[in-house]
């Protein structure tokens, strides 16, 4: 009789390591982002958590980790992997705080670094060679420069660029010539920058390209938000000091308005009443024409009066505003309503 043995597969060490640590991670932040870093080059990744490490502090963890062992560590702290699957392909970094999504995700965009390009890669900016010494001894690499247009001159042994020059535009694709010089000038034109795929969120799972806000979008959506809602308060009338800062002169001059119409004289209002009333006399026999004259309707109007010393105009300028103090004394409400009476009508 034969006999089958099984041996169950061993278990690293260091995954069984991986998986306690990411559940311990896990449970103990609330928030979870999922980073793309197919196409982030070890080096520039590096330089990217020093940056983030010195603007967040000590308020996140970032952890490199096989998406199966991830995988194996949220059921293990009780969170269920399937709002996420769709995210985790590839190789990603995740990305453990207790921060505000948003804020992490924001704070994460801002950060950037450079890297040298490569043949094909696209140009993410305008590139220009900087006028100097290249350092380079004279040879072949003149051919380079005369290819991409770099006006050059030799001074001194070495090769300089004459004056800045402009090899690429945004968009455009890097020629080999162009990447090899690049290189050896030290310039890195590329921006390298974290793809932030999703964050996890207490149960709720926010895709990448909805964690960066456009804050001055939103600040002037607010201040449109906060005058619609003022000027409802104002319609309204509704009772609020600040509200009511702006309907009460509002109210006022609408009832102003009303009363001179209506041709309705108060005390307070009679000055304003006469000025609408003495603006339509004009306006109308403006629209007569000469209809005017045959009518028998003439205006006069004052000649301006030549330009005074300061000290004299201002003078006058009291003398006539005393005068019309006392004739506004010696007018009666009774002799200003027989006045509009036979000038509306009434």
């Amino acid at each position: 009789m034969a006999y089958v043995t099984t041996h169950a597969k061993r278990i690293p060490e260091w995954k069984i390591k991986e998986v306690e640590e990411l559940s311990e991670l896990a449970k103990s932040h609330k928030v979870i982002l999922i980073i793309d870093l197919m196409k982030t080059p070890t080096a520039q990744l590096q330089k990217l958590r020093r940056k983030i490490e010195r603007k967040l502090g000590s308020a996140l963890v970032m952890r490199v980790a096989k998406n199966t062992l991830f995988r194996i560590a949220l059921e293990r702290a009780g969170i269920d992997p399937k709002p996420l699957e769709s995210y985790l392909t590839g190789v990603n970094m995740f990305v453990f705080t207790n921060l505000n999504p948003f804020e992490v995700a924001m704070a994460i965009d801002r950060v950037f670094t450079t890297a040298p390009a490569k043949p094909g890669d696209t140009a993410p900016t305008e590139i220009v060679l900087p006028a100097g010494n290249t350092g380079f001894k004279p040879g072949p690499i003149m051919s380079v420069f005369g290819k991409l247009k770099v006006p050059i001159r030799v001074q001194g042994g070495t090769i300089w660029i004459a004056k800045d020059t402009k090899v690429a535009k945004p968009g455009d694709a890097i020629s080999p010539e162009l990447a090899s010089l690049l290189q050896k000038l030290g310039i890195e034109p590329i921006i390298v920058k974290l793809k932030i795929k999703a964050a996890y969120d207490s149960g709720v799972v926010i895709p990448g390209d909805q964690l960066i806000l456009d804050l001055e979008a939103y600040r002037n959506d607010v201040m449109r938000a906060h005058l619609n809602a003022l000027w409802l308060g104002v319609e309204i009338a509704y009772p609020e000091p600040e509200v009511l800062e702006v309907a009460i002169p509002l109210a006022v001059r609408r009832a102003l308005a009303v009363a001179a119409e209506a041709g309705y004289v108060t005390p307070d209002n009679a000055e304003y009443v006469l000025r609408l009333a003495v603006n339509k006399a004009l306006a109308v026999v403006a629209a007569l024409g000469d209809k005017a004259k045959e009518l028998g309707i003439e205006i006069e109007i004052a000649a301006a009066p030549v330009a005074a010393p300061a000290a004299e105009e201002r003078k006058e300028e009291e003398e006539e505003e005393k005068k019309e103090e006392e004739k506004k004394e010696e007018v009666s409400e009774e002799q200003l309503a027989a006045g509009l009476e036979s000038l509306f009508g009434f």
